[in-house]
């Protein structure tokens, strides 16, 4: 009776080691909502999201960019199908693909209901103020914003991070002249109004000086297959179309990239809270001011390279 005694207390001992093991905790719930086929860096922004531990990518929503020159009648069909041609090459398929809207709102009470914003609707009311789903939106806003209209309930559930705007921070003056918030101006002014939503910005005044050259593109990436050799062929194949300089495509601009390495390692990024341009008084936002671009850099690297 000692004996069973002894092999009970140990059982019942290891019973409570395996309960306290610390289990691995997931990373932030995050949807990616990108207009992927404008631009380069937004693939690269997904990759690097798609490898990190530190986010828990539940999805990459598709949306519209109608304003470029490049643009054709169907530009979110254009983002869907870089999207999946990447979670397939990461052999991510776990990840949804809802797709988005194709044209921007009409009006602040006209949304443009898609796939991709009643998903945002759906998975918002599976979390908390307490356990908030994290969006990246990339591009245009068109699908969140819609979402917010739709079902306005959802918003203390969000928290939203926009690349976008410029921004004077001595003036503490948002410029909204600026491409992703083009694309969707009545997408933009909802975000701006809607009270209570969790919303920063990375604006493009801080996010420009995120640049990648060529060189370390070929270095880490090229003649390595899959995403790899996809990243490098989106970086050789696009047409820059806003600028003359740098024909050859030496450098290029991660405004992207920079989002995603904010919410991976808060440490790399400073933001400070100001006045938005909102017709809801006292509504503020938090906008970033500053980046670490040496260490983004460096982690991204370390996260994406094949040699990693």
């Amino acid at each position: 009776m000692k004996n069973l005694g002894i092999i009970l207390s140990a059982v019942i001992l290891l019973g409570i080691a395996c309960s306290t093991i610390e289990k691995p905790i997931k990373g932030i719930p995050l949807i990616i909502d990108a207009d992927t086929a404008n631009e380069v860096d937004d693939l690269y922004a997904i990759v690097r999201a798609l490898r990190a531990e530190e986010l828990d990518v539940k999805a990459i929503t598709s949306a519209q960019f109608h304003t470029s020159p490049l643009a054709t009648d169907s530009t979110v069909y254009e983002s869907q199908t870089i999207n999946e041609d990447i979670v397939r090459l990461m052999d991510r398929m776990d990840v949804d693909l809802p797709l988005g809207a194709n044209q921007p709102m009409k009006s602040p009470a006209d949304p443009a209901t898609s796939e991709a914003s009643e998903y945002i609707i759906n998975s918002a009311r599976d979390h908390s103020p307490q356990d908030p789903l994290h969006i990246a939106i990339l591009g245009s806003c068109t699908n969140v914003a819609s979402a917010i209209v739709d079902a306005p309930e959802i918003i203390p559930n969000l928290r939203v991070h926009y690349i976008g705007f410029w921004h004077d921070t001595l003036a503490q003056v948002f410029d909204l002249q600026e491409f992703n918030s083009g694309n969707d101006t009545i997408g933009v002014q909802v975000l701006l109004d809607a009270e209570g939503l969790d919303f920063d910005v990375m604006t493009a005044t801080t996010c420009q000086h995120l640049v990648f050259s060529k060189q370390e593109v070929d270095h880490h990436l090229k003649g390595r297959g899959g995403i790899s050799d996809y990243l490098v062929d989106r970086w050789d194949s696009y047409t820059r179309w806003w600028t003359d300089e740098d024909p050859e495509k030496e450098k290029w601009i991660m405004w992207d990239v920079a989002i995603i390495e904010a919410l991976i390692d808060p440490e790399t990024a400073q933001k400070k809270s100001f006045q938005a341009p909102s017709s809801t008084p006292d509504r503020t936002i938090d906008a970033y001011i500053d980046i670490d671009v040496d260490t983004m850099i460096t982690n991204f690297w370390i996260s994406v390279s094949p040699e990693s």
